[in-house]
């Protein structure tokens, strides 16, 4: 499986979960679909870590990005919820921090300082608020960490992903739409695995633009059907 075809799979995926944010509302059975969608992302910007040739322009792209996507994102946000939250790529820029900070820390330090400045980073993520938050960070820098390392990657993922979702699941008295929630965020670890380092087709900016437009998109459609 190429990464163009994991692009796309989450692509299309987060198309049904923000839709059904906006015109079923959150948690829905397109919810649990659209937890397909961020592990990919996520995964995308570690491989992007080990193969961008300027990392300091990979940064600027999602930085850049995530200040033009962030009006779109609050329009969307205004659909269904009035609370404040920074898009995902806000938690994209943070997770690359926290990669190249770690690989920083292990040339010039020790791998603890690195791994302390992670954390550092995931906290700074839930503070500011962004999709996804600690978790999205944490779950980039766990894509890095154990690249080379599948069981162990497997291992740390389902994890991470329990300790996500088991808070929820318990103070909501074992509602099940968080159960489905969690296997749902399982499911691309399975495409994941599969993937066979090819690139594929080129969908960088492709990307890059559907994320914002598609935001709008929907907040117009909302905006005229409800």
């Amino acid at each position: 499986m190429s990464s163009f075809v994991l692009k796309m799979i989450a692509i299309i995926t987060m198309t049904i979960d923000h839709a059904g944010d906006v015109f079923i509302g959150h948690i829905s059975w397109m919810n649990y679909i659209g937890r397909i969608a961020f592990p990919i992302f996520a995964f995308q910007i570690s491989e992007g870590y080990l193969h961008t040739k300027n990392k300091k322009n990979y940064l600027m792209r999602l930085l850049i990005l995530a200040i033009v996507s962030q009006y779109p994102f609050w329009l969307f946000r205004s659909t269904y919820t009035s609370g404040f939250a920074l898009n995902i790529f806000v938690t994209l820029f943070i997770g690359l921090i926290a990669i190249i900070g770690y690989e920083q820390c292990l040339e010039k330090m020790n791998k603890w300082i690195g791994l302390l400045l992670v954390v550092c980073l995931a906290s700074t993520a839930n503070l500011l608020k962004t999709d996804y938050g600690a978790f999205g960070v944490l779950l980039i820098f766990v894509f890095h960490f154990f690249k080379d390392k599948k069981l162990y990657l497997s291992i740390a993922y389902v994890i991470l992903v329990l300790c996500n979702y088991l808070p929820s699941f318990i103070m909501s008295n074992f509602a099940y739409p968080y159960a489905l929630l969690f296997v749902g965020t399982l499911v691309p670890l399975l495409f994941i695995l599969l993937y066979n380092g090819k690139k594929g087709v080129d969908t960088k900016y492709i990307l890059y633009g559907y994320y914002p437009v598609h935001l709008i998109l929907l907040y117009v459609i909302h905006m005229i059907v409800c």
